[in-house]
């Protein structure tokens, strides 16, 4: 859209949202009608495609940047960037993140490494490039997409486990730091959510237990869920926006579990 769009319209920069909870929440920020940045991997047909439709599917600004979330100068590229092509930036939501699972004695080093900076140390580097034009503004949102293991552990997750343990803490420091200047900083604690990655594994994981893709669903993947369903991506990503509201202008610092209860166990 044209220059007035991206003067007066909000805009959001999503993390890892060229699929699954990310790609759920640039829609529905899009369809709110924000000027969107979109980030994250896949084959770069596709990913023009996604960028393409979310555009043209709600009449507003789509970019895309494919910065690593590895790599420090990338994301203050990405953050640059937005901020040069929309002229402000007002919500980010942290949502990048990797999963591996091994005993802790056979947990490789590197694996480690780039799961704590993929969904712990790329959040603090997009949260130190966002927040001075957001307190200059005197208004903005950060939203940590973190999880019910920032609560609870399991079994094999070392890794995921404590970034997820950092997203909280950190969420929580700057929260505090930016409160009197209309910044606020929450983390959305989801349980298992139904995204293409999960619903990979099903299949395989009945075949390994030797057991059927609903006793997989029931028993290994929601035993923790006491509500036995599924979170959605339409359901973290409606909760993404209200807390970008002005409604939700005094929610801040909040662990937010939406995880059927299984943290209140």
């Amino acid at each position: 859209m044209g220059a007035d769009m991206t003067n007066t319209a909000k805009v959001a920069l999503i993390t890892g949202s060229t699929s699954g909870i990310g790609l759920a929440i640039a829609e529905a920020f899009a369809a709110a009608g924000y000027g969107i940045m979109i980030n994250g991997l896949g084959d770069a047909d596709q990913i023009e495609a996604t960028r393409a439709k979310i555009a043209a599917d709600h009449k507003v600004d789509v970019l895309y940047h494919p910065a690593n979330m590895l790599a420090p100068a990338e994301i203050e590229d990405m953050v640059t960037q937005t901020r040069t092509h929309f002229g402000r930036l007002d919500v980010v939501v942290n949502n990048a993140g990797i999963q591996f699972v091994a005993p802790i004695e056979e947990f490789p080093a590197e694996k480690w490494d780039q799961i704590i900076g993929i969904n712990l140390s790329s959040a603090f580097h997009t949260i130190r490039h966002a927040i001075p034009g957001m307190a200059a503004q005197k208004w903005g949102r950060i939203i940590n997409i973190a999880s019910a293991h920032g609560l609870v552990a399991s079994p094999f997750k070392s890794a995921y486990v404590a970034a997820k343990h950092g997203i909280v803490g950190l969420t929580k420091t700057v929260a505090l730091e930016h409160a009197k200047e209309g910044v606020t900083c929450n983390a959305i604690c989801p349980g298992y959510v139904l995204t293409g990655l999960v619903k990979a594994q099903i299949p395989d994981q009945a075949k390994s237990r030797g057991i059927t893709e609903e006793e997989v669903i029931q028993n290994v993947l929601l035993a923790a869920q006491p509500t036995k369903q599924f979170v959605t991506v339409e359901q973290v990503a409606s909760f993404a926006l209200y807390l970008a509201s002005d409604s939700a202008a005094q929610i801040n610092g909040a662990i937010l579990t939406m995880d059927g209860g299984w943290t209140a166990q």
